[in-house]
């Protein structure tokens, strides 16, 4: 061969050597360009499951938080069941109550009327201590039965109260001015009473005493003798003098 040949043969040997490798580098591009492919893939699949693992656990908390309100709630819900059952015992109590309320009543009601009757008369037979007052509480009495805007408790209480009144003019001492009937005459006098033990009256003249008798039912005068002493113990009574022994004519009980 001639040294033109050899050199046609050289270049076409390099082009077809350059030929082959560049045919056979675009297979491995291509490869190398898919794996980064599948690699991206693979980081955005991972993003996703990453994501959905967030969501999980946040699905998670919020479900174990509402089974703990669920279970808060059961036993809230629980208590209150037993606060309505407590309160419907206490209801059904006072309806039974309620129910026993007109039973009383109907007990109660005529005892009030007995009291005041009782009061009556044993003022008309107890020593005429402050008499007008408790003539006039008695009135009051019945006046307050008749009125339907006061309750039946309400009308107890009074009455007891009239009772606990009665019972004190018993243990004091008393001062007051009234008018005393003696001899079909209204006299102004001051009276004194020691409990239930003796009831004396003192003109405000000072001239004349009396001391009233409760077996006849009316006032005696006193004598001269006794002025002196009637004058002392009213001073007494309104704490104008000390306490002292005194004579007095008290009828000794049999």
């Amino acid at each position: 061969m001639s040294k033109r040949n050899l050199i046609a043969s050289a270049v076409i040997g390099a082009f077809a050597l350059g030929g082959s490798q560049v045919v056979s580098a675009d297979p491995l591009k291509n490869l190398q360009n898919e794996e980064a492919k599948i690699h991206a893939a693979a980081a955005q699949s991972q993003k996703k499951i990453d994501k959905i693992y967030e969501q999980t656990q946040e699905l998670l908390f919020e479900y174990r938080g509402v089974v703990d309100e669920t279970e808060n709630l059961k036993v809230y819900n629980d208590h209150l069941a037993r606060l309505v059952a407590s309160q419907e015992e206490g209801i059904a109590s006072l309806q039974r109550q309620i129910d026993g309320i007109e039973g009383v009543k109907r007990g109660v009601v005529p005892l009030m009327y007995r009291m005041i009757d009782a009061l009556e008369q044993f003022i008309e037979l107890d020593l005429p201590i402050n008499y007008e007052e408790r003539k006039a509480r008695v009135a009051h009495l019945r006046d307050l039965m008749s009125n339907a805007n006061v309750t039946v408790s309400e009308q107890f209480r009074q009455v007891l109260e009239a009772y606990l009144i009665e019972n004190e003019y018993g243990n004091t001492i008393r001062v007051y001015q009234e008018q005393l009937q003696f001899n079909g005459q209204n006299i102004a006098a001051d009276f004194f009473n020691l409990g239930r033990t003796a009831l004396l009256a003192l003109s405000l003249d000072q001239k004349q005493a009396w001391v009233w008798n409760n077996e006849s039912r009316a006032w005696e005068e006193l004598g001269d003798e006794y002025l002196n002493s009637v004058v002392k113990v009213i001073k007494m009574g309104r704490k104008l003098e000390p306490f002292d022994l005194i004579k007095l004519p008290i009828k000794a009980a049999e």
